[in-house]
């Protein structure tokens, strides 16, 4: 997935400096209640298996609920304040991901994929914080 994710990380780059310059400030997220979880964001049913924290700027939480992959990227610093922030998870069989890219105040996502048979790889990024990846995992 390297290549996928850097070119979906150069592409959500320029289409965020694209947006803003067309329509002026980023779309921010609606703000996570206090009872919001990464699993809640996801649906009924879903249950963490991994999490990755990224510089302690953002934690990736993978659930899954027995048929499909869910991810959520988890703001864990600047909480409230618009930020970029990108999550992504792609199926190895295919190689097609879903990914959700923006300025967030709270989490992006949740980004789902059914990956019976096959490994996925999931990650995202932070903004200049940088960005990470698991590489192949989660195979069933």
């Amino acid at each position: 997935m390297t290549v996928h994710l850097a070119r979906f990380k150069r592409t959500a780059v320029l289409g965020l400096a694209a947006a803003a310059a067309l329509i002026g400030p980023a779309a921010v997220c609606a703000p996570a209640d206090a009872g919001s979880t990464p699993e809640a964001i996801c649906g009924s049913g879903y249950h963490e298996i991994d999490q990755h924290n990224l510089n302690n700027v953002v934690t990736f939480y993978l659930m899954y609920n027995g048929s499909t992959d869910c991810q959520v990227a988890w703001k864990t610093a600047n909480v409230g304040i618009p930020t970029e922030v990108a999550t992504i998870i792609e199926r190895q069989s295919d190689h097609h991901h879903v990914a959700d890219d923006g300025k967030y105040s709270y989490y992006a996502g949740p980004v789902k994929i059914y990956a019976p048979g096959t490994c996925i790889d999931w990650g995202g990024s932070a903004g200049s914080y940088g960005y990470w990846e698991s590489g192949w995992s989660h195979c069933r």
